[in-house]
């Protein structure tokens, strides 16, 4: 409760700020306060002691001396007292029993679940908790009312904190709680997790095979027997005259029926109803595929194919023919695919399978080239299989099939052994030897000829029949080491049908060349005395090959004069150096014998006699040679006597000039004269 006072001093002035205070309690049971006044507000309250010691039994009124004072309680304020009286009943604010309702309760509405009630001063009650607005509400009276029927699948209980207010909003005790509980009703009918399934069996599967379990759902409590559920197969579309399919009653498992699926249609679409005790129902259908199983071999349609004719000449990959073994197993499937293979009469590969997977056709094709003389006829027996294995069955006569293949004779033309030729032979070779034998022969056993191409030079011949190359005339390897030609072969019935092949000829060489010195050595020379490494530098070839020609030797003759004069230093297998052997040598043109010889066994060799000038060199080492007198040139006398007189004209020219000088000098005039006088002189 709260405790008024009035002070008619202005309330906006400190003179108007009342403050209360709890003087006395009687009777004091129990000796510690019971009660608490707020200073400012004047609310009167329970203390925590109080709350537990308050007994109506014991003491059903207490007394309250309370005091109030203005100017905020200061020590010159005005005060008064009065005397409040609190009554003790029975405590009525307490939770109310839970409450079981039924959901979907067929109304009207609003149904009173429940009711509260607080027994002291009048109060204002609230519902507060988790649940739709105004699903539940409460009177004055503290009457608790649902307003809408309710869903256990929403929510299957509540719990409603019941609030109780003073008429200013102040609350005065603490919420009690209501719980509600939904109770279930056979609402909801049973739904399966998806429309519709799909599965597969065997077309040899057994009576009793288990294909799929359909499970449905019932929202329902599932403690009552609202959640039973019963199954049932309501159609089949195609429909047979016998039953194939069933469904478990209790467990919605779906089995095999008939004692065997062979035969059927390739799929069926089953309609499963799953209902409630209450006649609640909804429905799914099952896609059920039948597989087909390996059970029908393939067979062709014939026993034998052919005879077929091909010619000799046709080309690899040429189409003999094309067949197809029919298989009475579902189309496009493993077990209607056929894998054909030539089982016998193919060992050497002449032919080869290809098959057609969209028709499972083959055809047999030429995969090697044909040859009249070696095979004429072809008796291949084929056989067809599935890849798969095959299940209750077996292969038997009509899945093999017999292709009879004649081969036609062709003139073909001649086949030479070989596509090239390597042949050898000596430089200098008398003519008329066979070199090599060219072999060449006819599928058809037709004659051959032989004919040359491309010897220009007419050096060899060839027997017309007998392929024998000979040579015509001695060859010179010198002169062409490698011959290239081509033989031809012909049909001797069909010039038309041909072959080549080219022959290569390599002469060897023979060591029928004699070294040479090379080069003009006439103005070249030595100087004497000796010059350190000066020397003439000697080249030397030979036209044969290097088995033959390989290092040329060179050698002075044995005259003990020359090898003591001269000296010969090699240099590499073509070259050699020539020097003077000893320091000083008379000025002169000298004849140096020596020989070249090749490394061949025995060698060839060529003796020489080399001129060769010695001379004296000047510092730059040109060679210096005495110079001799001209025709119509003057002698030293006469060169004398001209040059002396010569010199006895100029020295008259002087005499006369000076004298000439001396009879025009003036007289002396004293001293100042006597400086500018020309300075004698005295001849």
């Amino acid at each position: 409760m709260q405790v008024g006072a009035l002070d008619r001093d202005d309330r906006n002035t400190p003179h108007a700020d009342l403050r209360f205070r709890l003087l006395d309690q009687m009777p004091r049971i129990p000796a510690s306060h019971m009660f608490h006044i707020d200073a400012t507000s004047g609310e009167v309250s329970l203390t925590e002691d109080g709350a537990s010691a308050l007994d109506p039994e014991m003491c059903g009124r207490y007394k309250l001396s309370v005091m109030v004072q203005d100017m905020g309680g200061k020590a010159n304020a005005f005060f008064s007292t009065g005397t409040v009286l609190v009554e003790v009943t029975g405590n009525t604010w307490a939770s109310p029993d839970p409450v079981r309702l039924q959901e979907n309760l067929p109304g009207p509405y609003p149904i009173p679940i429940s009711q509260v009630k607080w027994s002291g001063s009048l109060v204002e009650y609230s519902l507060e908790g988790e649940f739709p607005e105004m699903l539940f509400t409460i009177s004055r009276e503290g009457v608790i009312y649902l307003n809408a029927p309710l869903d256990r699948e929403t929510q299957d209980q509540f719990l409603i904190s019941i609030v109780a207010e003073r008429p200013d909003g102040r609350k005065i005790a603490k919420p009690v709680e209501l719980r509600v509980m939904v109770g279930d009703a056979n609402d909801n009918r049973p739904t399966f997790p998806q429309m519709q399934y799909h599965t597969v069996v065997k077309e040899l599967a057994q009576k009793g095979t288990e294909i799929l379990t359909v499970q449905a759902a019932d929202n329902d409590d599932p403690k009552t027997d609202n959640v039973r559920i019963f199954y049932r197969l309501a159609g089949q579309v195609p429909e047979s005259p016998r039953q194939l399919f069933r469904v478990d009653r209790d467990s919605g498992v779906i089995t095999v029926q008939a004692d065997s699926m062979e035969g059927t249609a390739p799929q069926y679409t089953l309609t499963i109803i799953a209902e409630d005790a209450k006649g609640l129902n909804s429905s799914c259908t099952v896609i059920v595929k039948v597989l087909d199983e390996n059970n029908n071999p393939p067979v062709f349609s014939q026993h034998e194919y052919g005879p077929f004719h091909l010619a000799e000449d046709a080309p690899v990959g040429t189409t003999v023919t094309a067949v197809a073994a029919w298989d009475a197993d579902e189309w496009g499937g493993d077990s209607w695919l056929v894998d054909y293979r030539l089982e016998s009469g193919n060992e050497d590969e002449v032919f080869a399978l290809v098959s057609d997977r969209q028709t499972n056709e083959v055809s047999l094709v030429l995969s090697k080239v044909l040859d009249f003389e070696r095979e004429s006829e072809y008796i291949l027996v084929l056989s067809a299989q599935n890849p798969v294995a095959l299940v209750r069955g077996r292969y038997g006569p009509a899945s093999t099939a017999t292709v009879s293949i004649f081969i036609d004779d062709i003139n073909e033309g001649p086949v030479l052994s070989q596509s090239h030729y390597e042949v050898t032979v000596r430089e200098g070779e008398e003519p008329g030897r066979v070199i090599a034998t060219i072999r060449a022969y006819d599928p058809d056993s037709h004659p051959i000829r032989y004919s040359l191409r491309g010897d220009t030079k007419k050096y060899f011949s060839i027997g017309k029949y007998s392929g024998e190359l000979k040579t015509v005339q001695a060859l010179d390897r010198e002169e062409n080491s490698t011959y290239t030609m081509e033989v031809v072969a012909e049909d001797g019935r069909n010039s038309s049908l041909s072959a080549s092949t080219l022959v290569t000829v390599h002469i060897l060489d023979v060591n029928d060349n004699s070294p040479v010195l090379v080069g003009d050595y006439s103005w070249k020379y030595l100087c004497t005395p000796r010059w350190e490494e000066q020397a003439l530098v000697l080249a030397s070839r030979d036209s044969d090959g290097p088995q033959h020609g390989g290092r040329l030797n060179f050698s002075l003759s044995s005259d003990p004069t020359v090898r003591r004069n001269w000296k010969l230093t090699p240099i590499n297998d073509t070259h050699t150096n020539l020097s003077l052997n000893i320091d000083y040598l008379t000025p002169d043109v000298y004849t140096v014998p020596f020989t070249i010889s090749d490394s061949s066994s025995p060698p060839r060799s060529t003796f020489i006699n080399l001129p060769v000038t010695v001379c004296t060199c000047n510092v730059r080492g040109n060679c210096r040679t005495a110079a001799k007198q001209l025709a119509g040139m003057p002698t030293i006398q006469s060169t004398l006597g001209v040059l002396l007189g010569t010199l006895g004209v100029i020295g008259i020219i002087l005499i006369v000039i000076f004298v000439r000088l001396s009879y025009q000098r003036p007289p002396p005039t004293g001293k100042a004269n006597q400086e500018t006088m020309p300075l004698r002189v005295s001849l």
